[in-house]
């Protein structure tokens, strides 16, 4: 009991500041992809382009230390980056605790594919998140590889252990889901962009993984958060029947709905159905 105690504390900490430095990585990532900047120059104030030395560059502490300003020129640097430091930091850790209640405190060899196939879906999901609410895009150059992410990584747990029937549910809900939000894109092309039709494959695959349960709820969450954030802002005044809103958030958000209690509450449903 103790040694799986351990060993779980181990993983969570380890995936907390795994989080925290990918947390960081996102930040560029959610500022350049959308402005075509390369990944790979190096890190420099947007004020006065003075290169960011490591120590400057260390997650949440370094923005602390700074008092949220640039060493060099001391230009405010926002407070979105220590918060999606912290946001991400948290994901991993609640990610990884979610996994471990599923499949136990003995590590299994297709736990690990699976625990970096959800850890990748929630980096995925900040920054996805942040750039469509930044710019309402939902860009190819990340959305796409996340197919090869995941596919790779389910195959992987596939040849340690874990069922192939698992990644042939995954490939059918990838492929339901992305073929309803196409649908959906047909009827109402002004509805629908053709980057949620994209991730809508990629969230599909991830939810059916789980089971069939996370997939239907996940699906469906997504519409009642999008549903609900939409009245909430036309009754304040910031949004109106005919308002852009983007809806990749929502996917986002509503599919970890359907991970974490999707198949809970499945069971829940139709346990009242079958009593009704």
């Amino acid at each position: 009991m103790t040694e799986g105690v351990v060993w779980i504390a181990v993983v969570l900490v380890m995936c907390g500041v795994l989080g925290l430095l990918i947390g960081s990585f996102l930040n560029v990532v959610v500022y350049r992809v959308p402005a075509g900047i390369s990944l790979m120059r190096e890190s420099r104030c947007p004020a006065c382009e003075a290169p960011v030395r490591p120590w400057e560059n260390v997650p949440i502490l370094s923005w602390l230390l700074l008092r949220g300003r640039c060493a060099h020129c001391g230009t405010a640097i926002s407070a979105r980056y220590p918060l999606v430091e912290s946001a991400t930091g948290l994901a991993f850790v609640a990610v990884a605790s979610w996994l471990v209640e599923i499949y136990g405190v003995a590590p299994t060899p297709f736990f690990w594919p699976v625990l970096v196939a959800h850890l990748y879906l929630a980096a995925v999901t900040v920054a996805l998140a942040l750039i469509d609410l930044d710019t309402r895009r939902l860009p190819n150059s990340i959305v796409l590889p996340s197919y090869v992410v995941l596919f790779v990584l389910f195959v992987l747990a596939c040849l340690l252990g874990a069922s192939w029937e698992w990644l042939l549910r995954a490939a059918v809900g990838g492929g339901a889901l992305f073929a309803f939000y196409w649908l959906l894109r047909l009827v109402r092309p002004g509805g629908m962009g053709g980057g949620d039709v994209k991730l809508a494959g990629v969230l599909g695959a991830a939810l059916a993984w789980t089971g069939w349960g996370a997939l239907v709820v996940g699906a469906f969450a997504a519409f009642v958060i999008g549903g609900v954030v939409g009245i909430v802002l036309m009754a304040v005044g910031r949004a109106t029947r005919k308002s852009a809103i983007p809806f990749g958030p929502y996917m986002l958000l509503g599919a970890w709905v359907g991970l974490f209690s999707g198949e809970q509450i499945a069971r829940w449903y139709l346990g009242l159905v079958t009593v009704g």
